[in-house]
């Protein structure tokens, strides 16, 4: 096996210059971007999402293009619509901000619910169709979404349907103060996005998604995400339990953390890394709990490996 693990440890390296003090993180996107998954943000303004999306986009050396989502905009805005062409006379297709490599829908939560399932829907297939045509959105394609916190003002939650199209959903948070320091003495950083140079292009990145998928899983890994899967849907924990689609994804997910890990076979403590940011969505602990889904998650792997 190829080792990959110069290469990430570039791309990791460069992300750290614009994201101080979030490596965890870091790790986490890049993960979900190696396995081919979408990736939710939600945290405050002002925390660094937009530029972490930024910096990704950058990074990996893809075409990028950001949508600021708003109560007005319109499914026709994101996709495109067919015009029509006098001198042609006939009607041809104008493609929207959606066609490109990486899309940021930055804040999503705002938008109506019609144009967030036109979003996803895009997610899923990754084709659209108008007017009974179908385009095929660019490969490889990745929507990172940032979401704000529900209680603000002017937001549309997520239905869990549409939750779970996300493969992994991340959380900033405040820098600590390092961190924070370095970001106040510092130069600023959409100057520091503007000179980041491509670590790798969108060939080298579907070079390394082949590579994830070549991640061998023993018998004896499945049984143990088998047995994770079959507790979070026993109704002691949660309202309902996690998917075979979710079982698939956390799979996934943990072959790329492998990958990242320098192996060439996932490991539990490749499935129990990514667990959280890829389970917690997709989960409403029982009633009672006391815990947020993180922590109820957290607790319920405790209890498993003992």
């Amino acid at each position: 096996m190829t080792d990959h693990r110069p290469l990430i440890a570039s791309l990791l390296q460069q992300l750290t210059t614009v994201i101080v003090g979030k490596d965890d993180v870091l790790r986490d996107a890049v993960t979900c971007l190696l396995a081919r998954g979408h990736l939710l943000i939600e945290d405050l303004p002002g925390v660094g999402k937009t530029t972490l999306a930024h910096a990704l986009a950058h990074t990996f050396g893809l075409r990028f293009a950001r949508v600021q989502f708003t109560a007005d905009l319109m499914p026709s805005d994101l996709i495109g619509a067919a015009v029509y062409d006098r001198a042609r006379q006939d009607f041809v297709f104008h493609p929207g901000p959606l066609f490109t490599q990486v899309l940021l829908a930055d804040e999503i939560n705002r938008a109506s619910p019609r144009t967030q399932s036109a979003l996803l829907e895009a997610m899923e297939e990754r084709q659209v169709s108008v007017d009974g045509i179908t385009h095929a959105l660019p490969e490889p394609f990745f929507v990172i979404a940032t979401q704000n916190p529900f209680e603000q003002l002017g937001t549309h939650a997520l239905p869990e349907s549409q939750l779970d199209r996300f493969l992994m959903r991340l959380s900033l948070g405040y820098p600590d103060r390092e961190a924070e320091r370095a970001l106040l003495r510092g130069e600023e950083r959409r100057a520091l996005l503007q000179r980041l140079p491509a670590v790798v292009d969108a060939e080298g990145l579907q070079r390394l998604q082949r590579a994830v998928d070549a991640v061998g899983v023993s018998d004896a890994l499945l049984d143990e995400l088998q047995a994770l899967l079959a507790a979070t849907r026993d109704g002691r924990w949660f309202v309902h339990g996690l998917s075979p689609r979710a079982g698939i994804a956390l799979l996934q997910a943990a072959r790329a953390r492998a990958l990242v890990a320098g192996r060439d076979y996932v490991a539990p403590d490749d499935l129990h890394d990514v667990l959280i940011p890829v389970a917690a969505h997709r989960l409403v602990p029982a009633a009672g709990a006391g815990r947020d889904a993180a922590g109820q998650v957290r607790a319920l792997v405790q209890t498993l490996v003992g």
